[in-house]
């Protein structure tokens, strides 16, 4: 039996709006975000993939309204957040938190680590300062710091840490979901692995749900139950992290898996180049975005924009393809 939903998303958009100076033509609107349709189940990871510039970030950050959607919808439990205005989206907030990708740059070099951690507390009256800083001591434990290291600045943690000190502030309020931005692109490999590693372990003893976005496959293969890939603005396929790796369907997806390093050296892996850049989401081509660069191409693929459509059945909802071919 699957688990209850937590996050819909439908039909989201974000259109961002090129600025115009005087005398000069209007620029067509870039369209970072353009009909992404996902659901996220409660104690769930879905990880958000694809190249650099296919809107991974511009998704999560606008299902939590970091920044503002042109479109669509976004539930959260079944209430709808786009409707909200600002007073009613920031009591809603502290069910939805985010660990960004610089561990350092999210972080007030001003602050110690005790007040970054101990500031969600303080902003929505959950404690008093004695409460505060027992809370803060066992968080610091529970993302293995010492508690001693609240009185330290951000500059004076590794990255590692200092990442560690982000999940902590996200841990903070008791989150339903977190946005997982790419959290352990900046660090080393080694790492990387511990990181992912308390995640999960996270995960497994407080029910969270995670909207993962990364471009690292092996880390994705890692921490996910689903996932779903995204090219210019549309997701293209979704599936259970089996089904994706070990039968993926689309051919952007085949591509991707195609790149990734195998780390045996007797085992030689056929490439898949495809051709040309990635289009300009200011002017996206006509029918499949993906038909520029795609080797299978046929001309319905010009002409119209294939729905992503259900292929398999299983628990997880079934393997999603939007392509003409497959």
């Amino acid at each position: 039996m699957s688990a209850p939903l937590l996050l819909e998303v439908s039909e989201l958009r974000k259109h961002f709006i090129a600025p115009r100076h005087w005398f000069s033509p209007a620029k067509p609107p870039i369209q970072a975000v353009d009909g992404v349709s996902f659901t996220v189940a409660r104690g769930e990871t879905l990880s958000l993939v694809g190249e650099s510039g296919c809107g991974k970030t511009t998704t999560a950050k606008s299902v939590l309204r970091l920044i503002e959607p042109t479109s669509g919808s976004v539930k959260l439990d079944g209430e709808e957040l786009l409707t909200l205005d600002a007073n009613q989206m920031r009591l809603r907030r502290r069910h939805m938190q985010i660990i960004f990708q610089d561990p350092y740059a999210s972080l007030s070099p001003r602050l110690t680590a005790g007040e970054i951690v101990a500031e969600p507390l303080r902003n929505f009256g959950a404690s008093n300062a004695a409460q505060r800083q027992e809370r803060v001591q066992w968080l610091f434990s529970k993302v293995g710091l010492r508690p001693e290291a609240a009185k330290k600045y951000p500059h004076e943690f590794s990255g590692g840490q200092r990442q560690r000190l982000g999940i902590a502030r996200a841990l903070a309020l008791e989150p339903k979901l977190i946005v997982c931005d790419e959290p352990v692109s900046a660090l080393d490999v080694s790492v990387q692995a511990q990181v992912v590693n308390l995640l999960t372990d996270l995960q497994a003893e407080f029910g969270l749900a995670y909207l993962f976005v990364a471009h690292d496959l092996a880390v994705v293969r890692h921490i996910s139950h689903r996932v779903a890939v995204m090219y210019l603005g549309h997701i293209v396929e979704v599936a259970d992290r089996d089904t994706l790796f070990n039968a993926a369907r689309h051919p952007y997806t085949e591509s991707l898996l195609a790149a990734v390093p195998v780390p045996d050296p007797r085992i030689t892996r056929e490439r898949i180049l495809l051709q040309g850049d990635l289009p300009s989401p200011a002017n996206p081509p006509p029918g499949c975005r993906f038909h520029t660069r795609c080797p299978l191409a046929q001309a319905i693929c010009k002409e119209q924009r294939p729905p992503l459509t259900q292929r398999g059945t299983n628990d997880q909802g079934g393997q999603w393809v939007a392509c003409h071919l497959r």
